[in-house]
């Protein structure tokens, strides 16, 4: 174990890409700030008038409308702060779009990325569903992030699958619910708007796949009871054909070990944020894992070379003063 260790090969990304990498990800962070910011203008404002007077109403993004009150100073006010802020918000957002495109096209020159496309895809579609918070990307695509936060590609058979495990954090169900049935979309659905192909496996209702090959597996914790707030099992939305969340005995842990955020960028350079465990309880996971005598022995061996890697970047390339930077800006 130690040799594998000691033996393991990473390489650095060039200066041009580090660089490249920088300003591409300050502007993807920025993009995603405004993307925010406009959440909290969409919809509009209007004045109507019924029986003789003014009243402010807000339209809300998906139609409904609320009276404000009759007309006033402080509603024209309110009026005039929020059609500016929206203009205002509107115009840095469509600019950024801009600056963010111009990036993903050096991205693409330097090939800085290398997350498969589908992945980013995929947790871009997640993201403008406004479902990320709700899922870690968890096994062996985390490693992604980790790598990319310490400027190394990882130069093992570590990396290599063909299916990206997404864990679902039931303990904020209702909320995920709700988002959905706003949408009036199931989970597939979602990812069938990056790939019309994905269609759910017959004998693994977890599982969804392309006509690549690729799959996308739905996991969650193991259920804490039998019904109410944590029902199992566990179909993710009210739509028939979608998926059935299945229970994994470490999917607590990942939960319960914290968040690690990177953005990461795929072959085509299009950019993505991953939210994945925290690299430590990452190492502890898959050790833990490995040492399984229920364990398959391929997948023992990869687990233990997972969290050899993610070790090796926490004690040599600085993976643990970003993680520890993450953690203290979240208790700030």
């Amino acid at each position: 174990m130690q040799n594998d260790y000691e033996n393991l090969a990473f390489i650095e990304l060039t200066e041009a890409q580090t660089r490249q990498y920088i300003d591409a990800e300050a502007s993807w962070r920025a993009l995603e700030d405004a993307q925010t910011a406009a959440a909290e203008v969409r919809g509009s404002m209007m004045w109507r008038t019924q029986t003789g007077r003014r009243y402010l109403i807000r339209v809300a993004a998906f139609g409904a409308q609320t009276s404000l009150g009759p007309h006033s100073l402080e509603n024209e006010q309110i009026y005039e702060r929020f059609m500016a802020r929206k203009v205002a918000v509107q115009a840095r957002q469509k600019q950024l779009r801009q600056t963010v495109a111009q990036h993903i096209r050096v991205n693409r020159a330097l090939r800085v990325g290398r997350v498969p496309n589908v992945v980013v895809d995929t947790l871009n579609a997640l993201a403008n569903a406004g479902l990320q918070q709700h899922f870690l990307t968890v096994g062996t695509h985390a490693l992604y992030a980790y790598e990319t936060a310490c400027g190394v590609r990882v130069q093992t058979e570590a990396t290599a699958t063909q299916d990206i495990d997404l864990l679902l954090d039931t303990r904020k169900y209702l909320s995920f619910a709700t988002t959905l049935q706003r949408l009036d979309t199931s989970l597939l659905g979602i990812f069938q708007k990056v790939d019309k192909t994905f269609v759910l496996r017959d004998d693994q209702k977890y599982t969804a796949v392309n006509a690549a090959g690729f799959e996308i597996d739905v996991i969650r914790r193991t259920a804490q009871s039998a019904a109410g707030t944590d029902p199992h099992p566990l179909r993710v939305s009210q739509f028939e054909e979608d998926f059935w969340a299945v229970q994994v005995p470490s999917g607590q842990a990942m939960l319960d070990g914290g968040r690690f955020k990177q953005v990461v960028v795929a072959t085509n350079g299009d950019m993505a944020t991953m939210h994945a465990p925290s690299p430590e309880s990452f190492v502890r996971i898959k050790t833990a894992l490995s040492q399984r005598h229920d364990r398959d022995p391929l997948k023992s061996r990869k687990d233990l070379l997972q969290a050899q890697v993610v070790k090796k970047l926490l004690d040599e390339y600085g993976l643990s003063h970003v993680a520890n930077a993450q953690s203290q800006s979240k208790s700030a």
